[in-house]
């Protein structure tokens, strides 16, 4: 009897032209991150689960256990969890390697993470991550906070998102407002603010009503979320709600240096000061970043991250770092549902050369071996069909040309652009594939 498969929900897979689509949303994040100088490393999918459990809010809600099926006893103790971000493997790493890096530490990862949380449009339990961060020791200077949405808008102006905004605050402008209008659970206070763009003004005036707030305090919350800017002018903004805190007064002129450096180099209104960023996670200490696409803020945040001063410390010593993540299959997954972003083939080949009949295959196969030592991805036919089907067999994946074993005079081979119809004589020493066909390009609706 045969069985049924069923899909797992929360565990995306995608077809060809979709993976295509992905791989090239992932060349364009690794080669801006490495145009900046980070250098790529890998960190094993598990950690401890002591070290996963209270490094990121509610996160121990959401960890995967990972235990042998069966025999011995970690079968039934459960003491290694996947993780759930690459920011808490990467601290560990740190920690582990300290000797042997140079710091400042500046790296990108690209890797999945797992959440074991109720999939939705947008959400999945198994996703792909790409991070930068930049680690030091004892101290990091805060230039780097301004780097961070500086490389990811550089990194979107590159895709077909449309437009998009990096909106960056500081946790010290809302903890040191906190504490200067009289309140002291800020942790509780920074994570019902983080739902604003989910509940809404009046749900998260009504949380913090509950949690302890006064009304007045609670809609000082939120007069300060409602804040933003796209240049310095938000300090004067808050300023003018009469609070006053050291940890503010810090937050602001970090925040004011952040927009300063990112004004002079992205496109006016790419990054902006947006006050109502809180980010849940615990570890954050000073700038906070979310990306979102414009028209599609529903989807939250692409791209975020932000500074942390004690996430890796052994004791000793502390690693302060800031970073920022693209949530990849969130994105692409955005893209594909919404946009109807797809690529112009399913297959790499460029190229596919035509086999006459079997005695031919040879011919063909040396074609194709002399194309790709030139780079031109190509595949030879699965059968020696009459060419109006093999032609057909090209057409259907996309591939743009079609080569053809001595079809020419003299028993010389040619070349048809099956969109255009022009059939010319080539060689495979010396043909050109012009550089758009020579990879899937990205297209939308």
């Amino acid at each position: 009897m045969a069985t049924k498969i069923t899909p797992i929900s929360g565990f995306p897979e995608l077809l060809p032209r979709e993976r295509f689509a992905e791989q090239h949303v992932l060349d364009v994040v690794r080669r801006t991150f490495e145009l900046h100088g980070y250098a790529g490393i890998e960190t094993r999918a598990v950690e401890p689960v002591e070290r996963l459990v209270g490094k990121g809010g509610d996160a121990d809600k959401e960890i995967y256990a990972v235990s042998r099926l069966a025999g011995g006893e970690d079968a039934r103790d459960a003491s290694l969890g996947l993780h759930f971000d690459l920011t808490v493997p990467f601290a560990r790493y740190v920690l582990e390697n300290a000797g042997k890096l140079d710091f400042p530490f500046r790296r990108y990862q690209i890797q999945k993470s797992w959440r074991g949380e109720r999939p939705q449009e947008g959400r999945f339990r198994e996703f792909t991550q790409a991070d930068i961060d930049v680690v030091d020791i004892g101290s990091l200077p805060a230039h780097f906070e301004a780097e961070m949405p500086i490389v990811i808008a550089e990194i979107f102006e590159q895709l077909p998102v449309g437009d998009f905004r990096v909106r960056c605050n500081n946790r010290k402008i809302p903890q040191g407002f906190y504490l200067g209008i009289g309140l002291t659970d800020i942790v509780t206070t920074l994570r019902i603010v983080d739902k604003l763009d989910k509940v809404g003004a009046a749900g998260v005036r009504a949380m913090l009503v509950e949690a302890g707030a006064t009304a007045q305090q609670a809609e000082q919350c939120l007069a300060l979320a409602e804040i933003s800017a796209a240049d310095g002018g938000f300090v004067d903004q808050v300023r003018a709600l009469g609070v006053d805190h050291p940890l503010l007064q810090e937050g602001l002129q970090t925040l004011a240096e952040v927009m300063s450096a990112a004004s002079a180099a992205t496109r006016p209104g790419r990054v902006v000061a947006d006050l109502s960023v809180a980010r849940g996670l615990d570890y954050y200490t000073g700038t906070v970043y979310e990306t979102q696409l414009v028209g599609f803020e529903s989807w939250g945040s692409v791209a975020g991250g932000g500074r942390y001063d004690a996430l890796a410390s052994d004791g000793a010593t502390t690693y302060p770092g800031v970073g920022i993540s693209v949530g990849i299959t969130r994105l692409v997954q955005l893209l594909i549902a919404r946009r109807g972003l797809t690529t112009t083939r399913s297959t790499p080949s460029a190229v596919l050369v035509a086999v006459t009949d079997d005695a031919g295959r040879p011919r063909s196969a040396a074609v194709a071996t002399a194309l790709r030592a030139r780079g031109i991805p190509c595949e030879v036919a699965p059968k020696a069909d009459r060419f109006g089907k093999q032609i057909r067999y090209a057409d259907r994946r996309g591939i743009p040309y079609v080569w053809f074993p001595g079809a020419g005079d003299d028993d010389g081979d040619q070349v048809k652009d099956i969109r255009s119809g022009a059939q010319v004589p080539a060689q495979a020493p010396t043909w050109t594939c012009p550089d758009e066909d020579l990879r899937p390009a990205l297209r939308t609706d």
